[in-house]
């Protein structure tokens, strides 16, 4: 019961700094390789130390007749936290740096509230490596402990998602011209917590390479993250992005792949998806809301019994099931309505996030809201005008096909990372904006009998190239 009890304490500890302490055996592998021949150029910083292990390893590689003098000129570390602080100024030591010029050039310092400014009086150009906090403003708001963090986000930051993205803005407004950051892949993959970061930084800044991991790296977080190697364009512009990207997947496969980053869909890797949608939406779509809530439950009682699932009680690894007293209008629309979106992976290859038939998957009619809407619980989807059910049915297969299409085609690129689990793949998160999008590409108005014999046939033999020729078809007729 105390080992709970401490782990539960050290867990809110780090939480509350947003700390997750950087691998030794990351930098060796993946960021020394990149510096090496330029040690001597820079003056390498990191203001989010932690105990040092993105920079200090560099020693070992300076002969120790020269790595007094090379640590007085070239290294500069700083954390908000002393013991942390401490544990950098230990390590120097073990490498032959004596204790007054250690703790000159290793200091505690609250490196959010404001920049070193004195850095820029340094012989060398600053090269910034850091693991820096990551909490994301949802997070922050939540917690007592955390909410000290709120003043980051007002004024000239308002609009910015985690506190890795003050940090790189704070470098971004201090000029520093290199940069490599360790951190969530939410800033290449993320729709809402990034558009606008990106949309920022990146006007200033290109990306020379990024080593994206999907295995675990940090023992107490299941944040997925990557390394991104920045470097200050000469002049701010928006521009297409182009750079080479290294996928760490499970088994340690590696996957390598070159991405563009386009301006128009945000920066947002995986934007071929957006493209399709944009591409082929028509011209009269299909209109969707999401939800079956308790206040129009509540407005529309009557005699009327229809089965439905409470989406806001999960007990024993299913929905309770709660039965529904309605009148005639609402039943209607409940029963006309047999189509709900799960939006995150279970994390098998059957509960894909999709569309799915509400009767088939929890045999009830419908999927009530009790309480607070959740973006990741089932959601009923009510469609307008009505369509009848064979064709919600092809809506699904449709939907779901066209989803395992660019999965493919894009290493599910398109979709968020849920988070790090031992499932057998890599779970993801479908945003509710991308499943309106989608079902606004199903031509469902333009579509004839013989047509939509065709699209079945097409999905059934996997011809996706034969389907885009299609929907270009019905969208032009």
């Amino acid at each position: 019961m105390g080992n709970k009890s401490q782990d539960l304490k050290d867990n809110q500890y780090r939480r509350s700094f947003g700390v997750h302490l950087t691998s030794r055996k990351i930098f060796i592998k993946c960021i020394f390789p990149e510096i090496q021949i330029k040690l001597w150029n820079y003056t390498w910083i990191d203001l989010y130390a932690g105990e040092g292990d993105l920079i200090l390893p560099v020693l070992e590689s300076i002969s120790p007749d020269n790595r007094i003098q090379f640590f007085k000129d070239h290294i500069y570390l700083y954390d908000i936290q002393p013991e942390m602080v401490q544990k950098c100024i230990i390590k120097a030591e073990n490498y032959g740096i004596p204790s007054g010029i250690a703790k000159n050039n290793i200091q505690s310092r609250n490196n959010l509230e404001s920049f070193p400014n004195f850095l820029n009086n340094s012989r060398f150009p600053l090269f910034h490596i850091t693991n820096p906090p990551y909490l994301y403003l949802g997070y922050i708001r939540k917690h007592r402990e955390t909410q000290k963090y709120l003043k980051f986000f007002k004024g000239k930051n308002d609009g910015y998602q985690d506190l890795y993205q003050i940090a790189m803005i704070n470098d971004l407004r201090n000029d520093i011209k290199n940069l490599i950051y360790i951190i969530p892949s939410n800033f290449l993959f993320g729709s809402s917590i990034s558009n606008k970061f990106r949309l920022d930084f990146l006007k200033h800044y290109k990306i020379n390479k990024v080593v994206i991991f999907e295995t675990q790296i940090f023992e107490h977080t299941g944040t997925n993250i990557c390394i991104g190697f920045f470097q200050r364009k000469d002049n701010p512009k928006s521009e297409d992005l182009e750079f080479k990207g290294i996928k760490i997947k499970k088994q340690n496969k590696i996957v390598e792949k070159n991405y563009i980053l386009k301006p128009e869909f945000k920066y947002r890797a995986g934007s071929e998806f957006e493209e399709f949608l944009k591409e082929y939406r028509v011209k009269n779509p299909l209109n969707i809301k999401y939800y079956l809530l308790k206040k129009e439950v509540m407005k529309h009682k009557g005699v009327n019994k229809i089965d439905a699932i409470d989406a806001n009680m999960y007990q024993n690894n299913e929905y309770y099931k709660v039965i529904l007293q309605i009148n005639d209008k609402l039943k209607k629309k409940i029963c006309s309505n047999i189509l709900y979106v799960r939006t995150v992976d279970t994390g098998s290859y059957n509960g894909r996030a999709g569309l799915g038939i509400i009767s088939e998957d929890f045999n009830v009619k419908g999927i009530y809201v009790s309480g607070n809407t959740y973006r990741t619980h089932p959601i009923q989807i009510f469609i307008e005008p009505p369509i009848s059910h064979s064709d919600q049915i092809l809506l699904k297969i449709y939907f779901n096909y066209v989803m395992e299409v660019f999965r493919e085609k894009l290493d599910s690129e398109f979709l968020t990372t849920y988070k790090y689990s031992n499932a057998e793949y890599t779970r993801k998160y479908l945003g509710l904006t991308q499943v309106r999008k989608l079902i606004e590409t199903f031509p469902i108005f333009k579509i004839d009998v013989e047509n939509k014999k065709n699209l079945r046939e097409l999905i059934e033999s996997k011809n996706d190239q034969g389907l885009f020729k299609l929907l270009k078809k019905l969208k032009n007729s």
